[in-house]
């Protein structure tokens, strides 16, 4: 019997590799991750592939071999996305595409889509714009060639669908207004945490789909979004909280995720600007996750890159009610 969230969703395969930097656990759990990841933004995943290499190969990300193997079963099974879990040069985008002949995306990629699904409010939606532009910028040439086979779906949300017949010049003029946008947004967001006044603030962070929205919203008796996916938060929500007559501001803030794409780093510097203005730091942890310790290095690794990490940290450990040795 058909499951019937595949009769309805995007039939997908999913590609990874295991080499030197990834072993065999990890390319599983990545790909399980990639598997999450392609279920939030409406696809189902029917197949993986995995090739063992000492590094993915320049031209075709697998070996031929390989890629054949995969091309004769979205042919023979009528899939319609290959979705690989690292980012592809626009080369390698282009050659397997030549090959396989079906719309091919990339972790980036599918990370950007689920954004533009989330994104809310003006300033959150101008940040995923810009992103998408400047993911979509070097590839243009891949989204010309194949105009015909962009049928809409995961992955071609957003500028995908209404700037792909245009040129780069648009495009670089396109990014070059959404950083003005963007440069706007930032101040404004400036003035409303510096009406804040004193008070001492609290930011939630941690990897994706841990519950800190869950978490915000005990601590702070309120209504914030929470849902058992990825991404389920993009909007920046800050609460008023007093706890034992000291009151304090509390934010949460976007989930971080591995392979996290640069220009996302970049695009939702507003958004990170609540983490960079905290006085203290709450690391929310899936201690139920077989890979929890992973995912602190991960959220670290970002902390870092926004010259964070440095900052007072309470560990606070989630779904340790799920925790098993």
């Amino acid at each position: 019997m058909i499951d019937q969230r595949e009769a309805i969703s995007e039939k997908v395969v999913l590609i990874g590799v295991i080499t030197q930097l990834q072993d065999q656990s990890q390319s599983k759990e990545y790909l399980d991750e990639l598997e999450f990841l392609t279920n939030t933004a409406g696809g189902v995943a029917v197949k993986r592939f995995v090739q063992k290499l000492e590094k993915p190969h320049p031209k075709t990300f697998l070996g031929a071999g390989k890629l054949e193997e995969v091309r004769s079963y979205i042919n023979s099974n009528g899939v319609g996305t290959a979705i690989f879990d690292d980012e592809l040069s626009p080369a390698q985008l282009r050659n397997i595409e030549k090959i396989l002949d079906c719309k091919i995306l990339d972790r980036t990629n599918l990370i950007l889509d689920i954004f533009a699904q989330r994104a809310q409010t003006s300033s959150a939606k101008t940040q995923v714009e810009l992103a998408q532009h400047q993911y979509l910028l070097p590839r243009l040439t891949k989204l010309w060639t194949h105009l015909d086979k962009q049928k809409g779906g995961i992955g071609m949300r957003g500028p995908g669908e209404t700037e792909i017949e245009t040129d780069r010049r648009i495009i670089r003029d396109k990014i070059s207004l959404l950083k003005k946008k963007l440069v706007t947004i930032d101040k404004q967001m400036a003035v409303q945490r510096k009406n804040r006044g004193k008070m001492v603030r609290v930011a939630l962070v941690g990897y994706t789909n841990v519950g800190k929205s869950t978490l915000m919203n005990v601590i702070s008796k309120s209504d914030v979004f929470a849902e058992n996916k990825l991404f389920a938060t993009l909007d920046t929500t800050v609460r008023k909280v007093v706890i034992k007559n000291i009151p304090f501001l509390m934010t949460d803030t976007v989930g971080f995720i591995r392979k996290l794409p640069t220009q996302l780093v970049e695009s939702f510097k507003s958004t990170l600007d609540e983490v960079r203005e905290a006085d203290l730091l709450l690391h929310v942890v899936d201690i139920s996750h077989p890979n929890f310790e992973d995912h602190i290095a991960s959220v670290n690794t970002i902390l870092d890159e926004i010259h964070c990490v440095d900052k007072p940290t309470v560990m606070v450990f989630n779904k340790i009610d799920a925790y098993t040795h």
